[in-house]
């Protein structure tokens, strides 16, 4: 697949081929013009020989030098190839004046594969053959023969050396487009690329990191009664070793880049698997579904699903280690359009101007804000010093199609 550097260079290169065409073919026909004409005004001069010949060797270099240099480069062997040319012609128009106009096809030679100076140079040269030619020609002076030739001359190479500016002027504008496509491009990679970091610290915070933080403390719980109720330590091991198998699922699903592991069953059973992995002996966490008039909660896209369910569980993670609670309650709550989820708790509560602000809640509730928002919803948090919290995160749905 080409890039636009590419289609840039086609085009240019397509429109130098046909006009490079168009100024070979005069050159051809304005010689052969100008030998037709020398042989029918002098048939069996003295001349004659000499002027077939050398416009076979000026064919024959022009055929050799278009076959072999590009007028686009200007080489060492381009230039001493254009020379060769130049005294050729010069040669041909001091025999005969009627081979002056060959030399008005080198222009664009002259001009595309010469530095502006010496192209201008030539010009002149080549519109002094002319004139001189004319006039000889003629056999008197005219001010039509000596000031028309120079008019031309100067109208065209100005107009050739203006388009080369434009062309000029049109390839940099592409290249800093060009350009900035490419900055943007990087710059467009760099932001996904920070944003799947957050994806990715997200993910890890509302999984891995309070999976861990669980097996902290059940194993500490069991350490503390392993002296005198065995029973209930090995019971603390067992949760611990079941939310580390859960851990270890949802490892290997952000390899796989899948959902997350509980929404296999759908959100609903989701929910209800997260709230008795939280449950416990200090804890009892209840769900609650309304569906309104839909048949469950299958329906809901995918990203709003992983969504909710990462947001219950942060929610629920911060109710086991900061509320203090006894008892918490998830509601999820369906509406024509959006989606609510509720996470409430009986815990000590917080001052939600200052211990926000202040960190104290940590990464949590910005990873839970973050989710909404990348949604296009919001997350409120309610909560007074010893009077419990409630947590509340709305997600809009797309309307029927």
């Amino acid at each position: 697949m080409r890039g636009p550097e590419e289609d840039v260079a086609a085009v240019e290169e397509a429109g130098s081929r046909w006009l490079a065409a168009v100024v070979h073919a005069a050159f051809f026909l304005l010689l052969a013009v100008s030998l037709a004409r020398f042989l029918l005004r002098h048939p069996g001069g003295a001349r004659v020989p000499w002027i077939i010949a050398l416009s076979a060797v000026l064919a024959v270099l022009y055929v050799v030098g278009v076959a072999r240099g590009n007028p686009r480069r200007s080489t060492s062997r381009q230039r001493l190839w254009l020379y060769l040319v130049v005294a050729v012609v010069v040669v041909l128009v001091v025999l005969a004046p009627s081979f002056a106009w060959v030399g008005v096809p080198l222009f664009y030679t002259g001009l595309r594969s010469l530095p502006t100076r010496a192209a201008l140079v030539l010009v002149a040269l080549v519109t002094g053959l002319v004139i001189a030619s004319q006039v000889r020609l003629a056999g008197r002076w005219d001010p039509d023969l000596v000031l028309g030739p120079p008019v031309v001359a100067v109208l065209a190479a100005g107009v050739f050396l203006q388009m080369r500016w434009q062309a000029a002027r049109q390839r940099a504008l592409i290249d800093d487009l060009i350009r900035t496509r490419r900055e943007l491009a990087a710059a467009e990679r760099r932001a996904g690329t920070l944003a799947e970091r957050e994806r990715l610290s997200m993910e890890i915070h509302d999984t891995l990191a309070q999976g861990l933080s669980s097996q902290q403390m059940l194993l500490q719980a069991a350490e503390r009664v392993w002296a005198f109720d065995p029973g209930k330590a090995r019971t603390h091991v067992r949760t611990a070793a079941s939310i580390a198998d859960h851990n270890l699922t949802e490892a290997r699903r952000f390899v796989h880049d899948l959902a997350p592991g509980d929404l296999a069953h759908g959100l609903e059973e989701a929910l209800r698997t997260v709230a008795a992995r939280e449950s416990g002996e200090r804890l009892t966490v209840r769900v609650h579904i309304d569906a309104g008039e839909r048949a469950g909660v299958g329906r809901l896209p995918d990203r709003v699903e992983a969504a909710l369910l990462r947001i219950a569980q942060g929610a629920l993670a911060n109710v086991r280690e900061h509320a203090g609670a006894s008892g918490a309650a998830v509601t999820l709550t369906l509406l024509d359009d959006q989606v609510v989820l509720d996470v409430a708790d009986d815990g000590c509560g917080f001052d939600t101007g200052a211990d926000v602000v202040a960190g104290v809640r940590g990464h949590g509730l910005a990873a839970m804000r973050a989710r909404a928002h990348q949604l296009g919803g919001t997350l409120t948090i309610e909560s007074t010093p010893t009077e419990g919290t409630v947590l509340s995160a709305s997600i809009p749905l797309p309307g029927p199609p």
